[in-house]
């Protein structure tokens, strides 16, 4: 068996690919793995640290805006497609997988001409433009939430929850803050701005930092691809508690592990591996889709939702105090994620899988 998945830019799109990837290999110790992805994107790195062969293809932004980009932009997906076309022809997978990502869809456009099954997967509240693209010709589709398959055909959509990475179930506290050097009995903050990090997030960590210096320690994943002057100053003013990394490939499962509280954008993937973990989630939504992904979870009660224009490093701090000096607030949040967000059974993603083969 021969899968071809693809995705990247964000690892918003990846992780859950991986989580399906390990289900499978365990199922099917032959199955062969490929990723295509971008050039640029950070999933090179973690593909690449799976195992997994990776190429890039050339590949277009899909603007819902007037932009001479989009005359440039079309040309590229063109190129993309054919590109698509070749490699298609020359690896003959068994079936291609997507969770999005403008790089999945000039690949499942041409996956569709030749006649091979494509299994669409989508994770955020709002359907993003690469899905609705491949929605037509997807020969299966799963979602995140249960709430979602309406959006979808019915005939060919199924509920199968987020699927999480072994690696990140399967860790043990203790051990983790002893690989990152942590102390034992104070509690850890997770602060992540995704797989590309974010600026805005970096500040309000930055401000907050004076506030929570002697309450808590803090692993940082400040992105490589953002500024790192300012956070490499907080480190060298805050020695000890202060943790500054600038990309995790394997070592996400010991920050994950160690942490009490996790600090993230809003992206499905990260707010399922925290839902799975039983983690308390502060979320800084990313203006756009996450926004509402966010929205959803707070009205639940299963997030505390920051608002990246409006709050400070000061507003955040004092979240973070109020709920480390309340863990019942900590308890019932934990409870409402993991209900509403429960991951995908390997079980129902096996029979996906071999509905694929059989078609």
């Amino acid at each position: 068996m021969k899968i071809i998945f693809s995705g990247g830019g964000t690892l918003g799109p990846v992780t859950p690919l991986l989580a399906i990837a390990e289900v499978i290999q365990d199922q099917y110790p032959d199955a062969e793995f490929l990723w295509v992805g971008t050039k640029r994107g950070p999933e090179k790195a973690l593909v690449q640290e799976w195992g997994i062969r990776f190429v890039s293809l050339t590949s277009g932004k899909f603007r819902r805006y007037l932009s001479v980009w989009n005359v440039v932009d079309i040309a590229r997906i063109g190129i993309g497609f054919f590109q698509s076309i070749r490699l298609l022809w020359r690896e003959r997978p068994d079936m291609c997988v997507s969770a999005g990502g403008f790089i999945s869809v000039p690949l499942h456009s041409a996956a569709w001409l030749l006649g091979i099954p494509t299994w669409i997967h989508q994770q955020d509240l709002q359907i993003g433009l690469a899905n609705k693209l491949m929605k037509p010709t997807a020969t299966l589709i799963t979602t995140a939430l249960e709430q979602q398959l309406s959006y979808f055909p019915k005939r060919k959509t199924r509920w199968l929850g987020n699927p999480v990475r072994r690696e990140i179930l399967h860790n043990h506290s203790g051990k983790a803050k002893e690989k990152l050097k942590l102390e034992p009995d104070l509690p850890v903050l997770f602060i992540t701005g995704g797989g590309t990090g974010s600026l805005r997030v970096n500040q309000l960590t930055v401000e907050a930092l004076p506030h929570l210096h002697s309450v808590c320690q803090i692993i940082h994943l400040s992105g490589r691809e953002r500024p790192q002057e300012l956070v490499e100053r907080a480190a060298n003013s805050f020695q000890g508690r202060y943790h500054l990394y600038k990309f995790f490939t394997t070592q996400m499962k010991d920050a994950y592990a160690a942490a009490d509280i996790v600090i993230s954008r809003g992206g499905f993937g990260t707010l399922t591996e925290v839902a799975a973990l039983g983690k308390v989630a502060i979320i800084i939504p990313k203006p756009g889709h996450q926004v509402q992904n966010v929205s959803f979870l707070e009205k639940k009660g299963a997030v505390i939702s920051v608002n990246e224009k409006t709050a400070d490093g000061n507003y955040l701090a004092k979240i973070i105090k109020q709920l480390l000096a309340d863990p019942v607030q900590q308890r019932q949040l934990k409870y409402n994620l993991q209900k509403l967000l429960p991951p995908a059974k390997d079980e129902d993603i096996l029979e996906a899988v071999d509905y694929l083969v059989s078609r």
